[in-house]
């Protein structure tokens, strides 16, 4: 299984995959992925992640989580509150035995997302209680962190968690430091390859603490162009260029770290 590529962090339950699923994964096979570990952002999503796993048993690894940005009305996000947590509850505890991890939850203090203080002290509140939740079902936590590299790194030390995976990471390396002291890894999608600006952050992260993402159907390689699983590929070979390392050798890193991040996802 470790000789195949890990999606570590996609949304294969997105509504944008629902027209050319099945192509979706024929691509994402033949791509070498082995693994997809999928995320949720609010709780209608967390059947469908579930059916496909059903469906492909040996592909679709599920996470429940709720997101620090929730869907509005029109275009816009709003910021999470508790409210949207307690009718997502019982779901977790119902389906711990499925999970590979809590996910995708954080903090996004990005301004227009979360212009107040009570906006981002409802995230901390939300994101606290998903951390407890997966210490109590003894799960890893797939993170998001936008505007908030560092208050997300230290919320989760003080919480005592210890396997976290922050994907699509864009703080400070020296913040992102204190994130691999505390044994946490760090994954990026193909967006990385669009711009120089994560070269200085990629290569101060050991090759311990990476994996590898899509963020599908966000986060392609062109902006505005569907991403899926099947880009992994190109992740693999900016990382190997920015570290001066055989691509072969980046793809059997980054896989044996996300196994050892979810172990769950192995032995399904």
């Amino acid at each position: 299984m470790e000789n195949g590529f890990v999606d570590c962090h996609c949304h294969i339950s997105a509504h944008e995959f629902e027209e050319d699923f099945e192509d979706v994964i024929l691509r994402t096979r033949e791509a070498g992925v082995k693994t997809l570990v999928a995320v949720t952002e609010e709780v209608g999503e967390f059947a469908r992640v579930l059916q496909l796993q059903e469906s492909y048993p040996d592909l679709v690894a599920p996470c429940f989580g709720i997101h620090p940005l929730q869907a509005a009305e029109g275009p816009q996000q709003r910021s999470v509150k508790p409210q949207d947590l307690d009718v997502a509850l019982p779901h977790f505890y119902n389906h711990k035995e499925r999970l590979v991890a809590v996910g995708e939850i954080g903090l996004d203090f990005t301004p227009w997302c979360a212009p107040t203080q009570q906006d981002r002290d409802d995230q901390v509140t939300v994101f606290i209680k998903q951390l407890s939740i997966a210490k109590e079902l003894d799960l890893p936590v797939n993170v998001h962190s936008r505007s908030a590299a560092r208050v997300t790194i230290e919320t989760m030390k003080e919480q005592g968690i210890s396997r976290a995976l922050l994907h699509n990471f864009a703080g400070k390396p020296s913040v992102a430091l204190e994130g691999v002291k505390a044994g946490y890894l760090f994954s990026f999608p193909p967006a990385v390859c669009r711009s120089k600006q994560r070269d200085k952050l990629i290569k101060q992260i050991p090759l311990e603490h990476i994996c590898l993402e899509t963020d599908s159907p966000a986060l392609g390689l062109h902006q505005h162009v569907r991403n899926e699983p099947a880009n992994i590929i190109l992740p693999c070979r900016y990382i190997a260029d920015v570290k001066g390392l055989p691509p072969e050798t980046v793809r059997l890193v980054t896989a044996h770290n996300a196994y050892r991040l979810f172990p769950k996802a192995k032995t399904r």
